[in-house]
């Protein structure tokens, strides 16, 4: 659980990111939240499968905690995949608006 809440907020902070560095792709703030937190949820979990975080998923049962590794982990892949899906929905957007 611990995991999915810091893979949020990386995400989250990471749409919030995107969207001020890249201007032309913002969708306000709150908008940039709600994509950041998706793509945060999303990209955090993928990395974790790649990096075989997912048997230390499944092993946080038995031992609750994250080291410090599974926390540096999932900001890096929360904030990347929160940035990433702001920064693309953002462009989808502007090019239907014209």
């Amino acid at each position: 659980m611990e995991t999915l809440i810091t893979q949020l907020i990386a995400g989250a902070v990471g749409g919030n990111a995107a969207g001020a560095g890249l201007k032309g792709s913002s969708m306000g703030t709150m908008l940039n939240t709600v994509v950041g937190l998706i793509g945060g949820a999303g990209g955090g979990q993928i990395l974790g499968m790649l990096s075989g975080g997912a048997a230390a998923v499944a092993g946080e049962a038995a031992a609750p905690g994250m080291d410090m590794g599974g926390i540096l982990g999932s900001v890096v892949g929360g904030g990347a995949g929160g940035a990433i899906l702001t920064a693309v929905v953002g462009m989808v957007k502007n090019k239907m608006a014209g």
